[in-house]
């Protein structure tokens, strides 16, 4: 296994059947957006390497079938506000409490402003592995394995909807029409949109009173509706704070069945309607949060339950 760097881990490419002459004509085939000579001085300071974890050089030639391995870097990465806390840490498992508008993994234009690579910094572990995602802008708790050998057991209880989790939201009354009775489990099927960043309802989606019994379900059919309960808690003028129960783990399933009941989260950028890209607004975030997660340790077969510290907060106009 190559090292990490910094706390980020290599990316792989395989090179495939193919005349080029040098690894670096590949590559600048391969990523376009990356030119020859970033490349060059990207080798120059021993960031790209063969599988034995040997630099490579411009000149060296093409070899088919075999892989390569570069560690990204950007010279421009905006700072996030906001500090990530470990809320658990043992030989196996780290529970740790994200804030708002920061990535779990490295992607696009985020790489050392991630969970992991803050998380790989501040503990030392190189092996650290998200179990589980949440979206950049949503805060709260995310789940992360040490080992490679135990990996597999904790991605079996997400599999097996073996993890209880709890989000809060703040979100808008729902509409009167609508006449809504909680609790209520909204179930609907979910599909990519022409958008890539949208989820959409494809099915007519259906409320009903109370939880559905959707745990033993979700096992035995992997075509089960994405399923949220949705409990009132409290009121403030206009809005209210939710309490949402994932019984499936589709993705954006919070904020689509929430916006598809009238009730679109409190600073979503993306339902009902998607903003331009970079409205991150630090005093308007995703009123969504990752409250509290609990399973049976597969083990120790300990109760684990890690709660998040954050508060999701009505805005100032809603509570005068």
């Amino acid at each position: 296994m190559l090292p990490t760097r910094d706390g980020v881990g290599p990316s792989c490419v395989t090179l495939p059947a193919g005349s080029w002459p040098c690894l670096i004509d590949f590559l600048v085939f391969r990523f376009p957006a990356v030119s020859k000579q970033e490349w060059a001085e990207r080798m120059a300071r021993g960031h790209v390497v063969n599988s034995d974890g040997n630099c490579v050089a411009p000149k060296h030639a093409y070899r088919p079938r075999s892989k390569l391995y570069y560690y990204r870097h950007l010279a421009h990465e905006a700072p996030i506000a906001g500090e990530e806390r470990v809320l658990f840490e043992d030989e196996f498992l780290v529970a740790a409490d994200k804030p708002h508008f920061l990535p779990v993994m490295p992607s696009g234009n985020y790489l050392q402003e991630t969970l992991l690579v803050r998380l790989r910094r501040k503990l030392g572990v190189a092996a650290l592995t998200p179990i589980h995602r949440i979206d950049r802008e949503t805060a709260g708790v995310v789940l992360f394995s040490k080992q490679a050998a135990s990996r597999t057991l904790y991605h079996a209880l997400f599999a097996d909807r073996a993890v209880h989790k709890v989000y809060q939201a703040i979100a808008p009354l729902p509409p009167l029409h609508l006449e809504l009775r909680f609790p209520l489990t909204h179930a609907s099927e979910l599909a990519d949109s022409d958008n890539f960043m949208q989820v959409r309802e494809v099915l007519t989606s259906v409320s009903s009173p109370g939880p559905l019994n959707a745990q033993t379900n979700a096992r035995k059919n992997a075509k089960t509706p994405a399923q949220t309960t949705i409990e009132w808690m409290e009121t403030q003028g206009a809005l209210a704070r939710y309490r949402l129960t994932p019984l499936t783990g589709k993705r954006h399933q919070l904020r689509v069945h929430m916006a598809a009941l009238g009730m679109p989260i409190l600073g979503d950028q993306i339902y009902p309607v998607q903003l331009a890209p970079g409205s991150d607004n630090p005093a308007n975030p995703l009123r969504l949060l990752a409250q509290s997660i609990s399973f049976r340790d597969p083990i120790t077969a300990a109760q684990r339950s890690f709660t998040s510290g954050q508060t999701l907060n009505f805005p100032e106009l809603a509570s005068g």
